[in-house]
């Protein structure tokens, strides 16, 4: 099979062995991948895969069931699905835990499809499992314009809470405001710690960026705040005023998704599982709209890494894989 392979952080598509399925698991001929922030660790040396992990970057794809393990019964040959992966996704087949795949939703194509596992599994286990967001909670997520962030409006907005985002041009807010942000703040010229208190405080904070906001991320909080901490943009270490954090009865917790195990609490079968029920439904009826903002032939995956790398994307950026 065709795959892309990196080599000093360069990319080349070479021709690789077509993976082997366990018991657990199904083969997908793949459609198209998405391109995530942690690829670029990757490519760069910074993520390694977890132990097992295929070394092919890609955490997401959709695509088309075309074996399946001797243990699987929800799945069949020729299902049309999208799928959460710990690695292997920059490639034209890739195995996966059957755990660890959505059907297609309703309404949406194979294609676009690529573009739902990572963000719809890393909002349902950060607000839903992890903060336990409610109605009429704040919500400040900051990047609102990305593909987590343009999902997780969505969400939020159904289950009643206000939300409140971040971004950098007014382009970008304009769109968060079309998927129903109410609060709208441009970190060039604004600072999002005053526009939140004037709104009553955070009650869950959804934050990328890590150390350089941490400070400011936890004087924003209301009592009883969580911040959610899953991206480190802004490095990995900060200063945390302990008493301010106290005071507020409030929570930091830091999650990943990738490195988790398919099973056991917290695992990825477990995110996936409330992800078909809570999300599946409202990506078949329109609720929830995949927002895409390019997408690219797999032999130009390096073009990718740079429109994502570019800070420009509004929404996921693809790699389409079978043409």
């Amino acid at each position: 099979m065709r795959a892309i392979a990196c080599h000093d952080g360069e990319f080349t598509v070479e021709d690789v062995p077509t993976p082997a399925i366990a018991n657990n698991e199904v083969l997908i001929r793949v459609a198209a991948a998405g391109v995530n922030r942690a690829d670029l660790l990757q490519r760069r040396g910074l993520y390694p895969p977890p132990p097992g992990a295929s070394a092919i970057i890609g955490l997401e794809v959709s695509g088309t069931i075309t074996q399946v393990g001797a243990h699987i019964t929800e799945f069949r040959v020729g299902d049309q699905v999208c799928a959460l992966l710990a690695g292997g996704g920059y490639a034209e087949f890739v195995a996966v835990p059957a755990a660890q795949v959505i059907p297609l939703p309703t309404g949406i194509s194979l294609h676009d499809a690529a573009a739902i596992p990572e963000v719809a599994c890393t909002v349902v286990s950060n607000l839903i499992l992890t903060a336990h967001l409610q109605r009429d909670e704040l919500l400040l997520i900051h990047g609102g314009s990305s593909g987590i962030g343009t999902h997780a409006i969505q969400l939020a907005k159904h289950l009643g809470a206000r939300v409140a985002v971040t971004a950098r041009t007014r382009d970008k807010l304009d769109f968060c405001r079309e998927l129903g942000a109410d609060i709208l703040i441009n970190y060039a010229d604004e600072d999002f710690v005053e526009v939140i208190k004037e709104a009553g405080g955070a009650d869950v904070i959804l934050d990328i960026i890590g150390a350089k906001y941490l400070e400011r991320n936890v004087e924003a909080l209301n009592t009883g705040g969580r911040l959610v901490i899953i991206g480190m943009q802004g490095g990995v270490k900060g200063e945390l005023n302990i008493a301010q954090l106290m005071g507020k009865r409030a929570s930091v917790i830091g999650t990943t998704l990738r490195a988790r195990p398919t099973y056991g609490p917290g695992g990825k079968a477990e995110v996936v599982a409330k992800t078909l029920e809570l999300t599946l439904p409202l990506l078949s009826n329109g609720t929830i709209k995949p927002i895409i903002d390019s997408s690219f032939p797999l032999a130009d995956a390096a073009a990718a890494h740079d429109r994502l790398d570019s800070g420009d994307a509004i929404g996921k950026v693809l790699l389409t894989v079978d043409e």
